[in-house]
């Protein structure tokens, strides 16, 4: 056995992750031996010495026969087998980050990021634009929701997983990414040089229409939406109105939390607001109203949703309308109900996997199906080209018809 195989070795032991890490002993060689403890062996959860032999035998191989053209380290190596481990899920939100990768994602969710602003996720086998940020260089560029992303800067994005077309995409302000783009409904590809910025996420508008129609626009879920959330209530209420028209077309979701907080003020304590499935592995946990519960039978309320409404908006928009609370206005949502969580590998490694479900109240998963709303309307280029609204004339239109 050779040093670097030593190494291989040890790096085994610090990955737990790894094929589970148990192992009673390991030889590379002619036999390419793997044992494990059998008390481990449940269904497919651990690969048996015949099933993992073709891996030691492609890395006794490459050792043996690979003339260096590149140089690879054996961290560089296990790294690269780790990410494809993760690719054969065939999941696009499990990615494994190798250490430099690890760092900027860790950045990237502390919310400091610079790139052009907008939210992408798979749909259908394709890589896509969930909703552009408002004011945004996507937003300007004339970027929308449903657009398919074809390539970024030459890399083809067929296959390619969401986390790494986001760093594709991100990059220093000033830069510029060149993007082709299938717009939604369209048969022809537009290439769109787009110019990045340091990204500022609107949170929330609050304005009130003809009729005394309270209207609160929601454009995402950040870590203080809900406080937010909570002085546009209060700007509610105290405006002595009754009618209310929630908008959360284009809002790609986010915090989890503030998506609970916020239905708490609309439904009773223990009322569920969203279930989390983790497909067998664990009971189901179901995330219950704090029950503010402020609104009488008097509230009438509508909510716009669109193909960009995700993830936590799709929660708080399904449990407020399977409760009854709310009608939903507008088109299908996304469909991003996956849960995903971030496991440390090694001190600078780190596998984001998909460990559940969202569920709505009645059941719903919101991966396979998205919303479909009570009234669906469309909103189409020529409507917005004409600064028209006919989503939310029709929420107007049901409102004002009701006491």
């Amino acid at each position: 056995m050779n040093i670097e195989d030593k190494k291989f070795l040890a790096l085994l032991v610090a990955l737990p992750v790894f094929v589970v890490g148990l192992f009673w002993g390991i030889n590379i060689g002619k036999g390419h031996v793997i044992s494990v403890d059998p008390a481990l062996v449940e269904d497919d959860s651990i690969v048996s010495s015949e099933q993992f032999a073709p891996f030691w035998k492609a890395w006794s191989i490459l050792n043996e026969k690979f003339v260096a053209t590149t140089t690879a380290s054996v961290e560089d190596r296990v790294w690269g087998s780790i990410q494809g481990l993760a690719g054969s899920y065939k999941d696009p939100y499990t990615v494994f980050f190798p250490p430099a990768e690890s760092k900027s994602f860790q950045e990237d969710i502390s919310g400091n990021f610079e790139g052009v602003g907008m939210e992408i996720g798979f749909k259908d086998n394709k890589l896509i634009v969930v909703a552009p940020i408002k004011n945004s260089p996507a937003d300007r560029a004339g970027v929308k929701t449903g657009d398919a992303i074809l390539s970024i800067n030459g890399t083809s994005t067929a296959d390619i997983a969401v986390d790494k077309a986001v760093k594709l995409i991100r990059g220093p302000k000033g830069t510029i990414v060149t993007i082709v783009f299938l717009p939604i409904g369209s048969s022809k590809t537009v290439e769109k040089a787009i110019v990045r910025d340091v990204i500022d996420i609107p949170t929330i508008d609050t304005s009130v229409k003809p009729g005394g129609v309270f209207v609160i626009r929601l454009y995402s879920f950040t870590s203080q939406s809900h406080n937010l959330f909570r002085q546009a209530l209060r700007e509610f209420v105290l405006s002595g109105h009754h009618k209310l028209i929630l908008d959360m077309r284009g809002n790609p979701g986010g915090y989890l939390d503030s998506a609970w907080d916020m239905a708490s003020w609309f439904l009773p304590p223990g009322a569920i607001v969203i279930n989390e499935d983790f497909g067998g592995k664990q009971d189901i946990k179901s995330y219950r109203s704090k029950g503010y519960d402020i609104f009488n039978s008097n509230l009438k309320m509508i909510i716009l949703v669109d193909g960009g409404s995700a993830s936590a908006a799709e929660i708080l928009a399904g449990a407020l309308s399977e409760h009854g609370v709310a009608e939903l206005v507008g088109t299908k949502t996304f469909g991003k109900g996956s849960v995903q969580e971030l496991v440390p590998i090694t001190s600078e490694t780190s596998l984001k996997v998909t460990v559940a479900h969202w569920l709505t109240p009645h059941g719903q998963n919101l991966s396979k199906n998205g919303l479909v709303p009570d009234y669906e309307i469309p909103l189409t280029d020529k409507d917005i080209q004409a600064k028209q609204d006919p989503q939310m004339d029709k929420a107007l239109e049901i409102l004002s018809k009701l006491p």
